[in-house]
């Protein structure tokens, strides 16, 4: 009879932890849907370049259209999102992932790529934290730092897998932007369903509610500090690779193909997505570093890969681009996890994405303009000391830090 009670009692365990792995992955989706909208406009960028004619430095600023909207997004997502549930958030930000594929799809000129991108934007501020935010209470409180690295990864997974659908097309179709716009609104689509299914949750305020600045407990604020050290640095290399990758690869490189334009935005990505699994284990501290050495290696590459013509050398750049952002991110997201509460967790996904998303808004926007009044050369290099410099800024903060703790 005892024997036969703990058998029971194990089947409900392992089963209760299959529904709360399940209940993680499907979440995860949502932040995967709109993530693979967000960089599906990287292999189309010299398309539209060539088509309406506009120069390097107004295509960075179409890529920093879509950080504004991501910007002003987290302002209020966490914010209304810790307080009116994560459901009625995510809703309005799907929504304007919605308008931004219709955009897309019609696009006859600057401006309405323009507003493409800040609707993309908006919708991607949404899901950084209300989206992730509702990935990590999905595992309760025995599964966070699983639901973490599902979060992470469904993030640079979107992130890799939008540019390859759009690279696959426009190598193969003549005609590919209402294709890939079309294919995401399935996508999309399917983003609606999961989050309809979402429990519908307040946390209760006491006194006045009103918006403010993002931000986070006093206690917490190194937490958020060490991450955004290491993250921003990661996410501004990934965002140069986005937006200035494809005319570098064209004008510099001489490799015209869309499918290499996106396929290397993809093996970025996923080399962020496996990196996080590998290094699961890994103390915050030996991701933080790692991240800032990796970068580092990326940068080198970079200067390497202009200075030789050598695309073979970009891609290798891009990898450890990814690499870096993605053990900056997963660093980050496992310190949110483990220390913030959880009626604060989405602000405090708003304030590292705030944190890393301005340096990758400006400093590829400098670099696009100061290309088209030197030349490509000078300044990717330019762009790169100065994020070196930025890792090894990171890397000596964590480790100082660390060693205070």
């Amino acid at each position: 009879m005892i024997d036969h009670a703990k058998k029971a009692g194990l089947s409900q365990t392992s089963e209760g932890t299959r529904v709360s792995t399940r209940r993680i992955l499907s979440t995860a989706w949502i932040v995967t849907a709109v993530f693979m909208l967000s960089n599906s406009a990287t292999p189309l960028y010299v398309q539209w370049q060539t088509a309406l004619g506009f120069t390097n430095g107004t295509l960075t600023v179409i890529f920093a259209a879509y950080i504004a909207g991501l910007l002003g997004s987290l302002l209020a997502a966490g914010q209304l999102s810790d307080r009116f549930g994560r459901k009625a958030v995510l809703y309005p930000g799907l929504l304007a992932a919605v308008a931004a594929c219709a955009l897309f799809a019609s696009a006859e000129s600057v401006g309405m790529l323009l507003a493409a991108r800040l609707l993309t934007g908006i919708a991607v501020g949404v899901i950084v934290s209300a989206g992730m935010a509702a990935v990590v209470d999905s595992g309760g409180h025995s599964k966070r730092q699983l639901a973490s690295l599902a979060a992470s990864v469904a993030m640079v997974l979107g992130a890799g897998l939008g540019p390859l659908l759009a690279g696959m097309m426009a190598q193969f179709l003549a005609y590919p932007v209402v294709p890939v716009y079309s294919a995401q609104l399935i996508i999309l689509a399917t983003a609606f369903l999961v989050a309809s299914r979402l429990p519908s949750r307040r946390h209760p305020t006491h006194g006045e509610w009103k918006l403010r600045f993002p931000s986070v407990p006093k206690h917490n604020r190194l937490h958020l500090a060490m991450g955004i050290s290491v993250f921003a640095p990661g996410i501004t290399s990934t965002s140069f690779v986005l937006s200035l990758g494809p005319p570098l690869l064209s004008k510099l490189l001489h490799v015209t193909s869309p499918l290499v334009a996106g396929g290397t935005a993809c093996i970025m990505f996923l080399a962020a997505t496996g990196i996080q699994f590998v290094v699961k284990r890994f103390s915050v501290r030996s991701l933080f570093l790692m991240g800032s050495a990796v970068i580092l290696l990326s940068m080198s590459c970079l200067v390497s890969a202009v200075m030789l013509s050598a695309p073979a050398i970009l891609v290798i750049a891009a990898v450890f681009a990814g690499v870096g952002q993605g053990l900056g991110q997963l660093g980050g997201l496992t310190l949110i996890s483990l220390h913030v509460p959880e009626h604060r967790r989405a602000e405090a996904n708003a304030v590292l994405n705030i944190g890393g998303y301005v340096p990758a808004a400006l400093l590829p926007i400098g670099t696009g303009f100061l290309i088209d009044m030197t030349s490509i050369s000078p300044g990717a290099s330019l762009f790169a000391g100065v994020i070196a410099a930025a890792s090894v800024a990171g890397a000596v903060f964590v480790t100082l830090k660390f060693n205070k703790r």
